[in-house]
């Protein structure tokens, strides 16, 4: 889809929404984890909790629907339930086993929580870690959580049915659940200048759209300022305050993402991707890519290579 440029980086950066696990309460409950991924969520599918983090003042308020999103935090604490007595703690399983062993109990539960993480590659952290508070609050009260409930039903019927491929389907699922948080972020967030605001400003949507569908023409600002309906001055400055960055600049670093997808994914010579993506030479080439990334493309490719073989051999007990 031409302009989609959401979809365009979820695939140029790598990120993923990968479901850790949940559980299921009835009565006063509290639940503790440390956290080691540098982005967590946190969704409650049922009922309420108060949600306190590391370095953040005043606790979290998550009604139904709701998702918290912790960037960068060491540890959580989760309260929730109604009743008399002391909360009965809860260990935070991975998995869902509470879920199939209390599989009759899911409808008339008080309480649902759903966990997981988002998976980046350097990009990806570079995207998102910059673009989230240390807590992101994601309601369900917003324009475009409606998609986002969807998806967390969708996700509670895989984990309660337990069914052949329900693990493949909470993979997608959790993917499709990521979009549609990051949508309703953006819906209701006041972003900082960065990607994610850049994404959604329509006014540079036009010169945005040029840039991501010839990234190696040799774009001039006043041509991009053009397509934007906008002065030359007005569209630079406009550009630096959303995005972070000058246009051009921002032209740059798109061609380098492009270039490290091609170099992982793909086995094109390094003076062939120079040309496509608008360098003059291999060589001025290789320069931009190791000032960016900090090493040459090919070292790059090779390590990138080594990994991914490193990942798909299994290792020996």
């Amino acid at each position: 889809m031409t302009g989609d440029q959401l979809s365009e980086i979820f695939d140029v950066v790598e990120i993923r929404g990968l479901m850790s696990g949940g559980f299921i309460a009835r009565g006063p409950w509290v639940a503790r984890s440390s956290l080691a991924d540098p982005l967590k969520f946190i969704a409650m599918a049922r009922g309420r909790a108060r949600l306190t983090t590391d370095g953040v003042g005043d606790p979290l308020d998550l009604k139904p629907g709701d998702i918290a999103i912790l960037n960068s935090r060491s540890s959580l604490e989760l309260q929730g339930g109604t009743g008399e007595g002391p909360p009965r703690e809860i260990k935070v399983p991975v998995g869902y086993s509470s879920f199939h062993d209390d599989a009759a109990d899911l409808v008339d539960a008080d309480d649902i929580v759903l966990g997981g993480h988002i998976d980046l590659n350097p990009a990806g952290e570079a995207l998102l870690l910059e673009a989230l508070p240390p807590v992101g609050h994601i309601r369900a009260s917003a324009a475009a959580a409606p998609r986002l409930c969807s998806s967390l039903d969708r996700i509670l019927d895989e984990v309660a049915a337990n069914l052949m491929g329900s693990a493949f389907a909470i993979r997608q699922h959790g993917q499709l659940l990521l979009l549609d948080m990051l949508r309703a972020y953006i819906d209701q967030a006041e972003l900082p200048p960065g990607r994610l605001r850049l994404l959604a400003d329509e006014q540079l949507r036009p010169a945005l759209n040029l840039m991501h569908a010839e990234p190696g023409h040799a774009w001039r600002l006043e041509e991009l300022a053009r397509a934007a309906s906008m002065s030359r001055t007005t569209f630079a400055a406009r550009f630096r305050t959303v995005a972070g960055i000058p246009p051009l600049t921002y032209l740059s670093r798109w061609r380098m993402l492009l270039a490290r997808r091609a170099l992982r994914e793909g086995d094109d010579r390094i003076a062939s991707l120079a040309s496509v993506l608008g360098y003059a030479s291999e060589s001025t080439f290789s320069t931009a890519f190791k000032r960016e990334v900090g090493e040459s493309p090919q070292r790059y490719r090779y390590r990138m290579r080594d990994e991914a073989q490193t990942r798909a051999t299994p290792s020996r007990a």
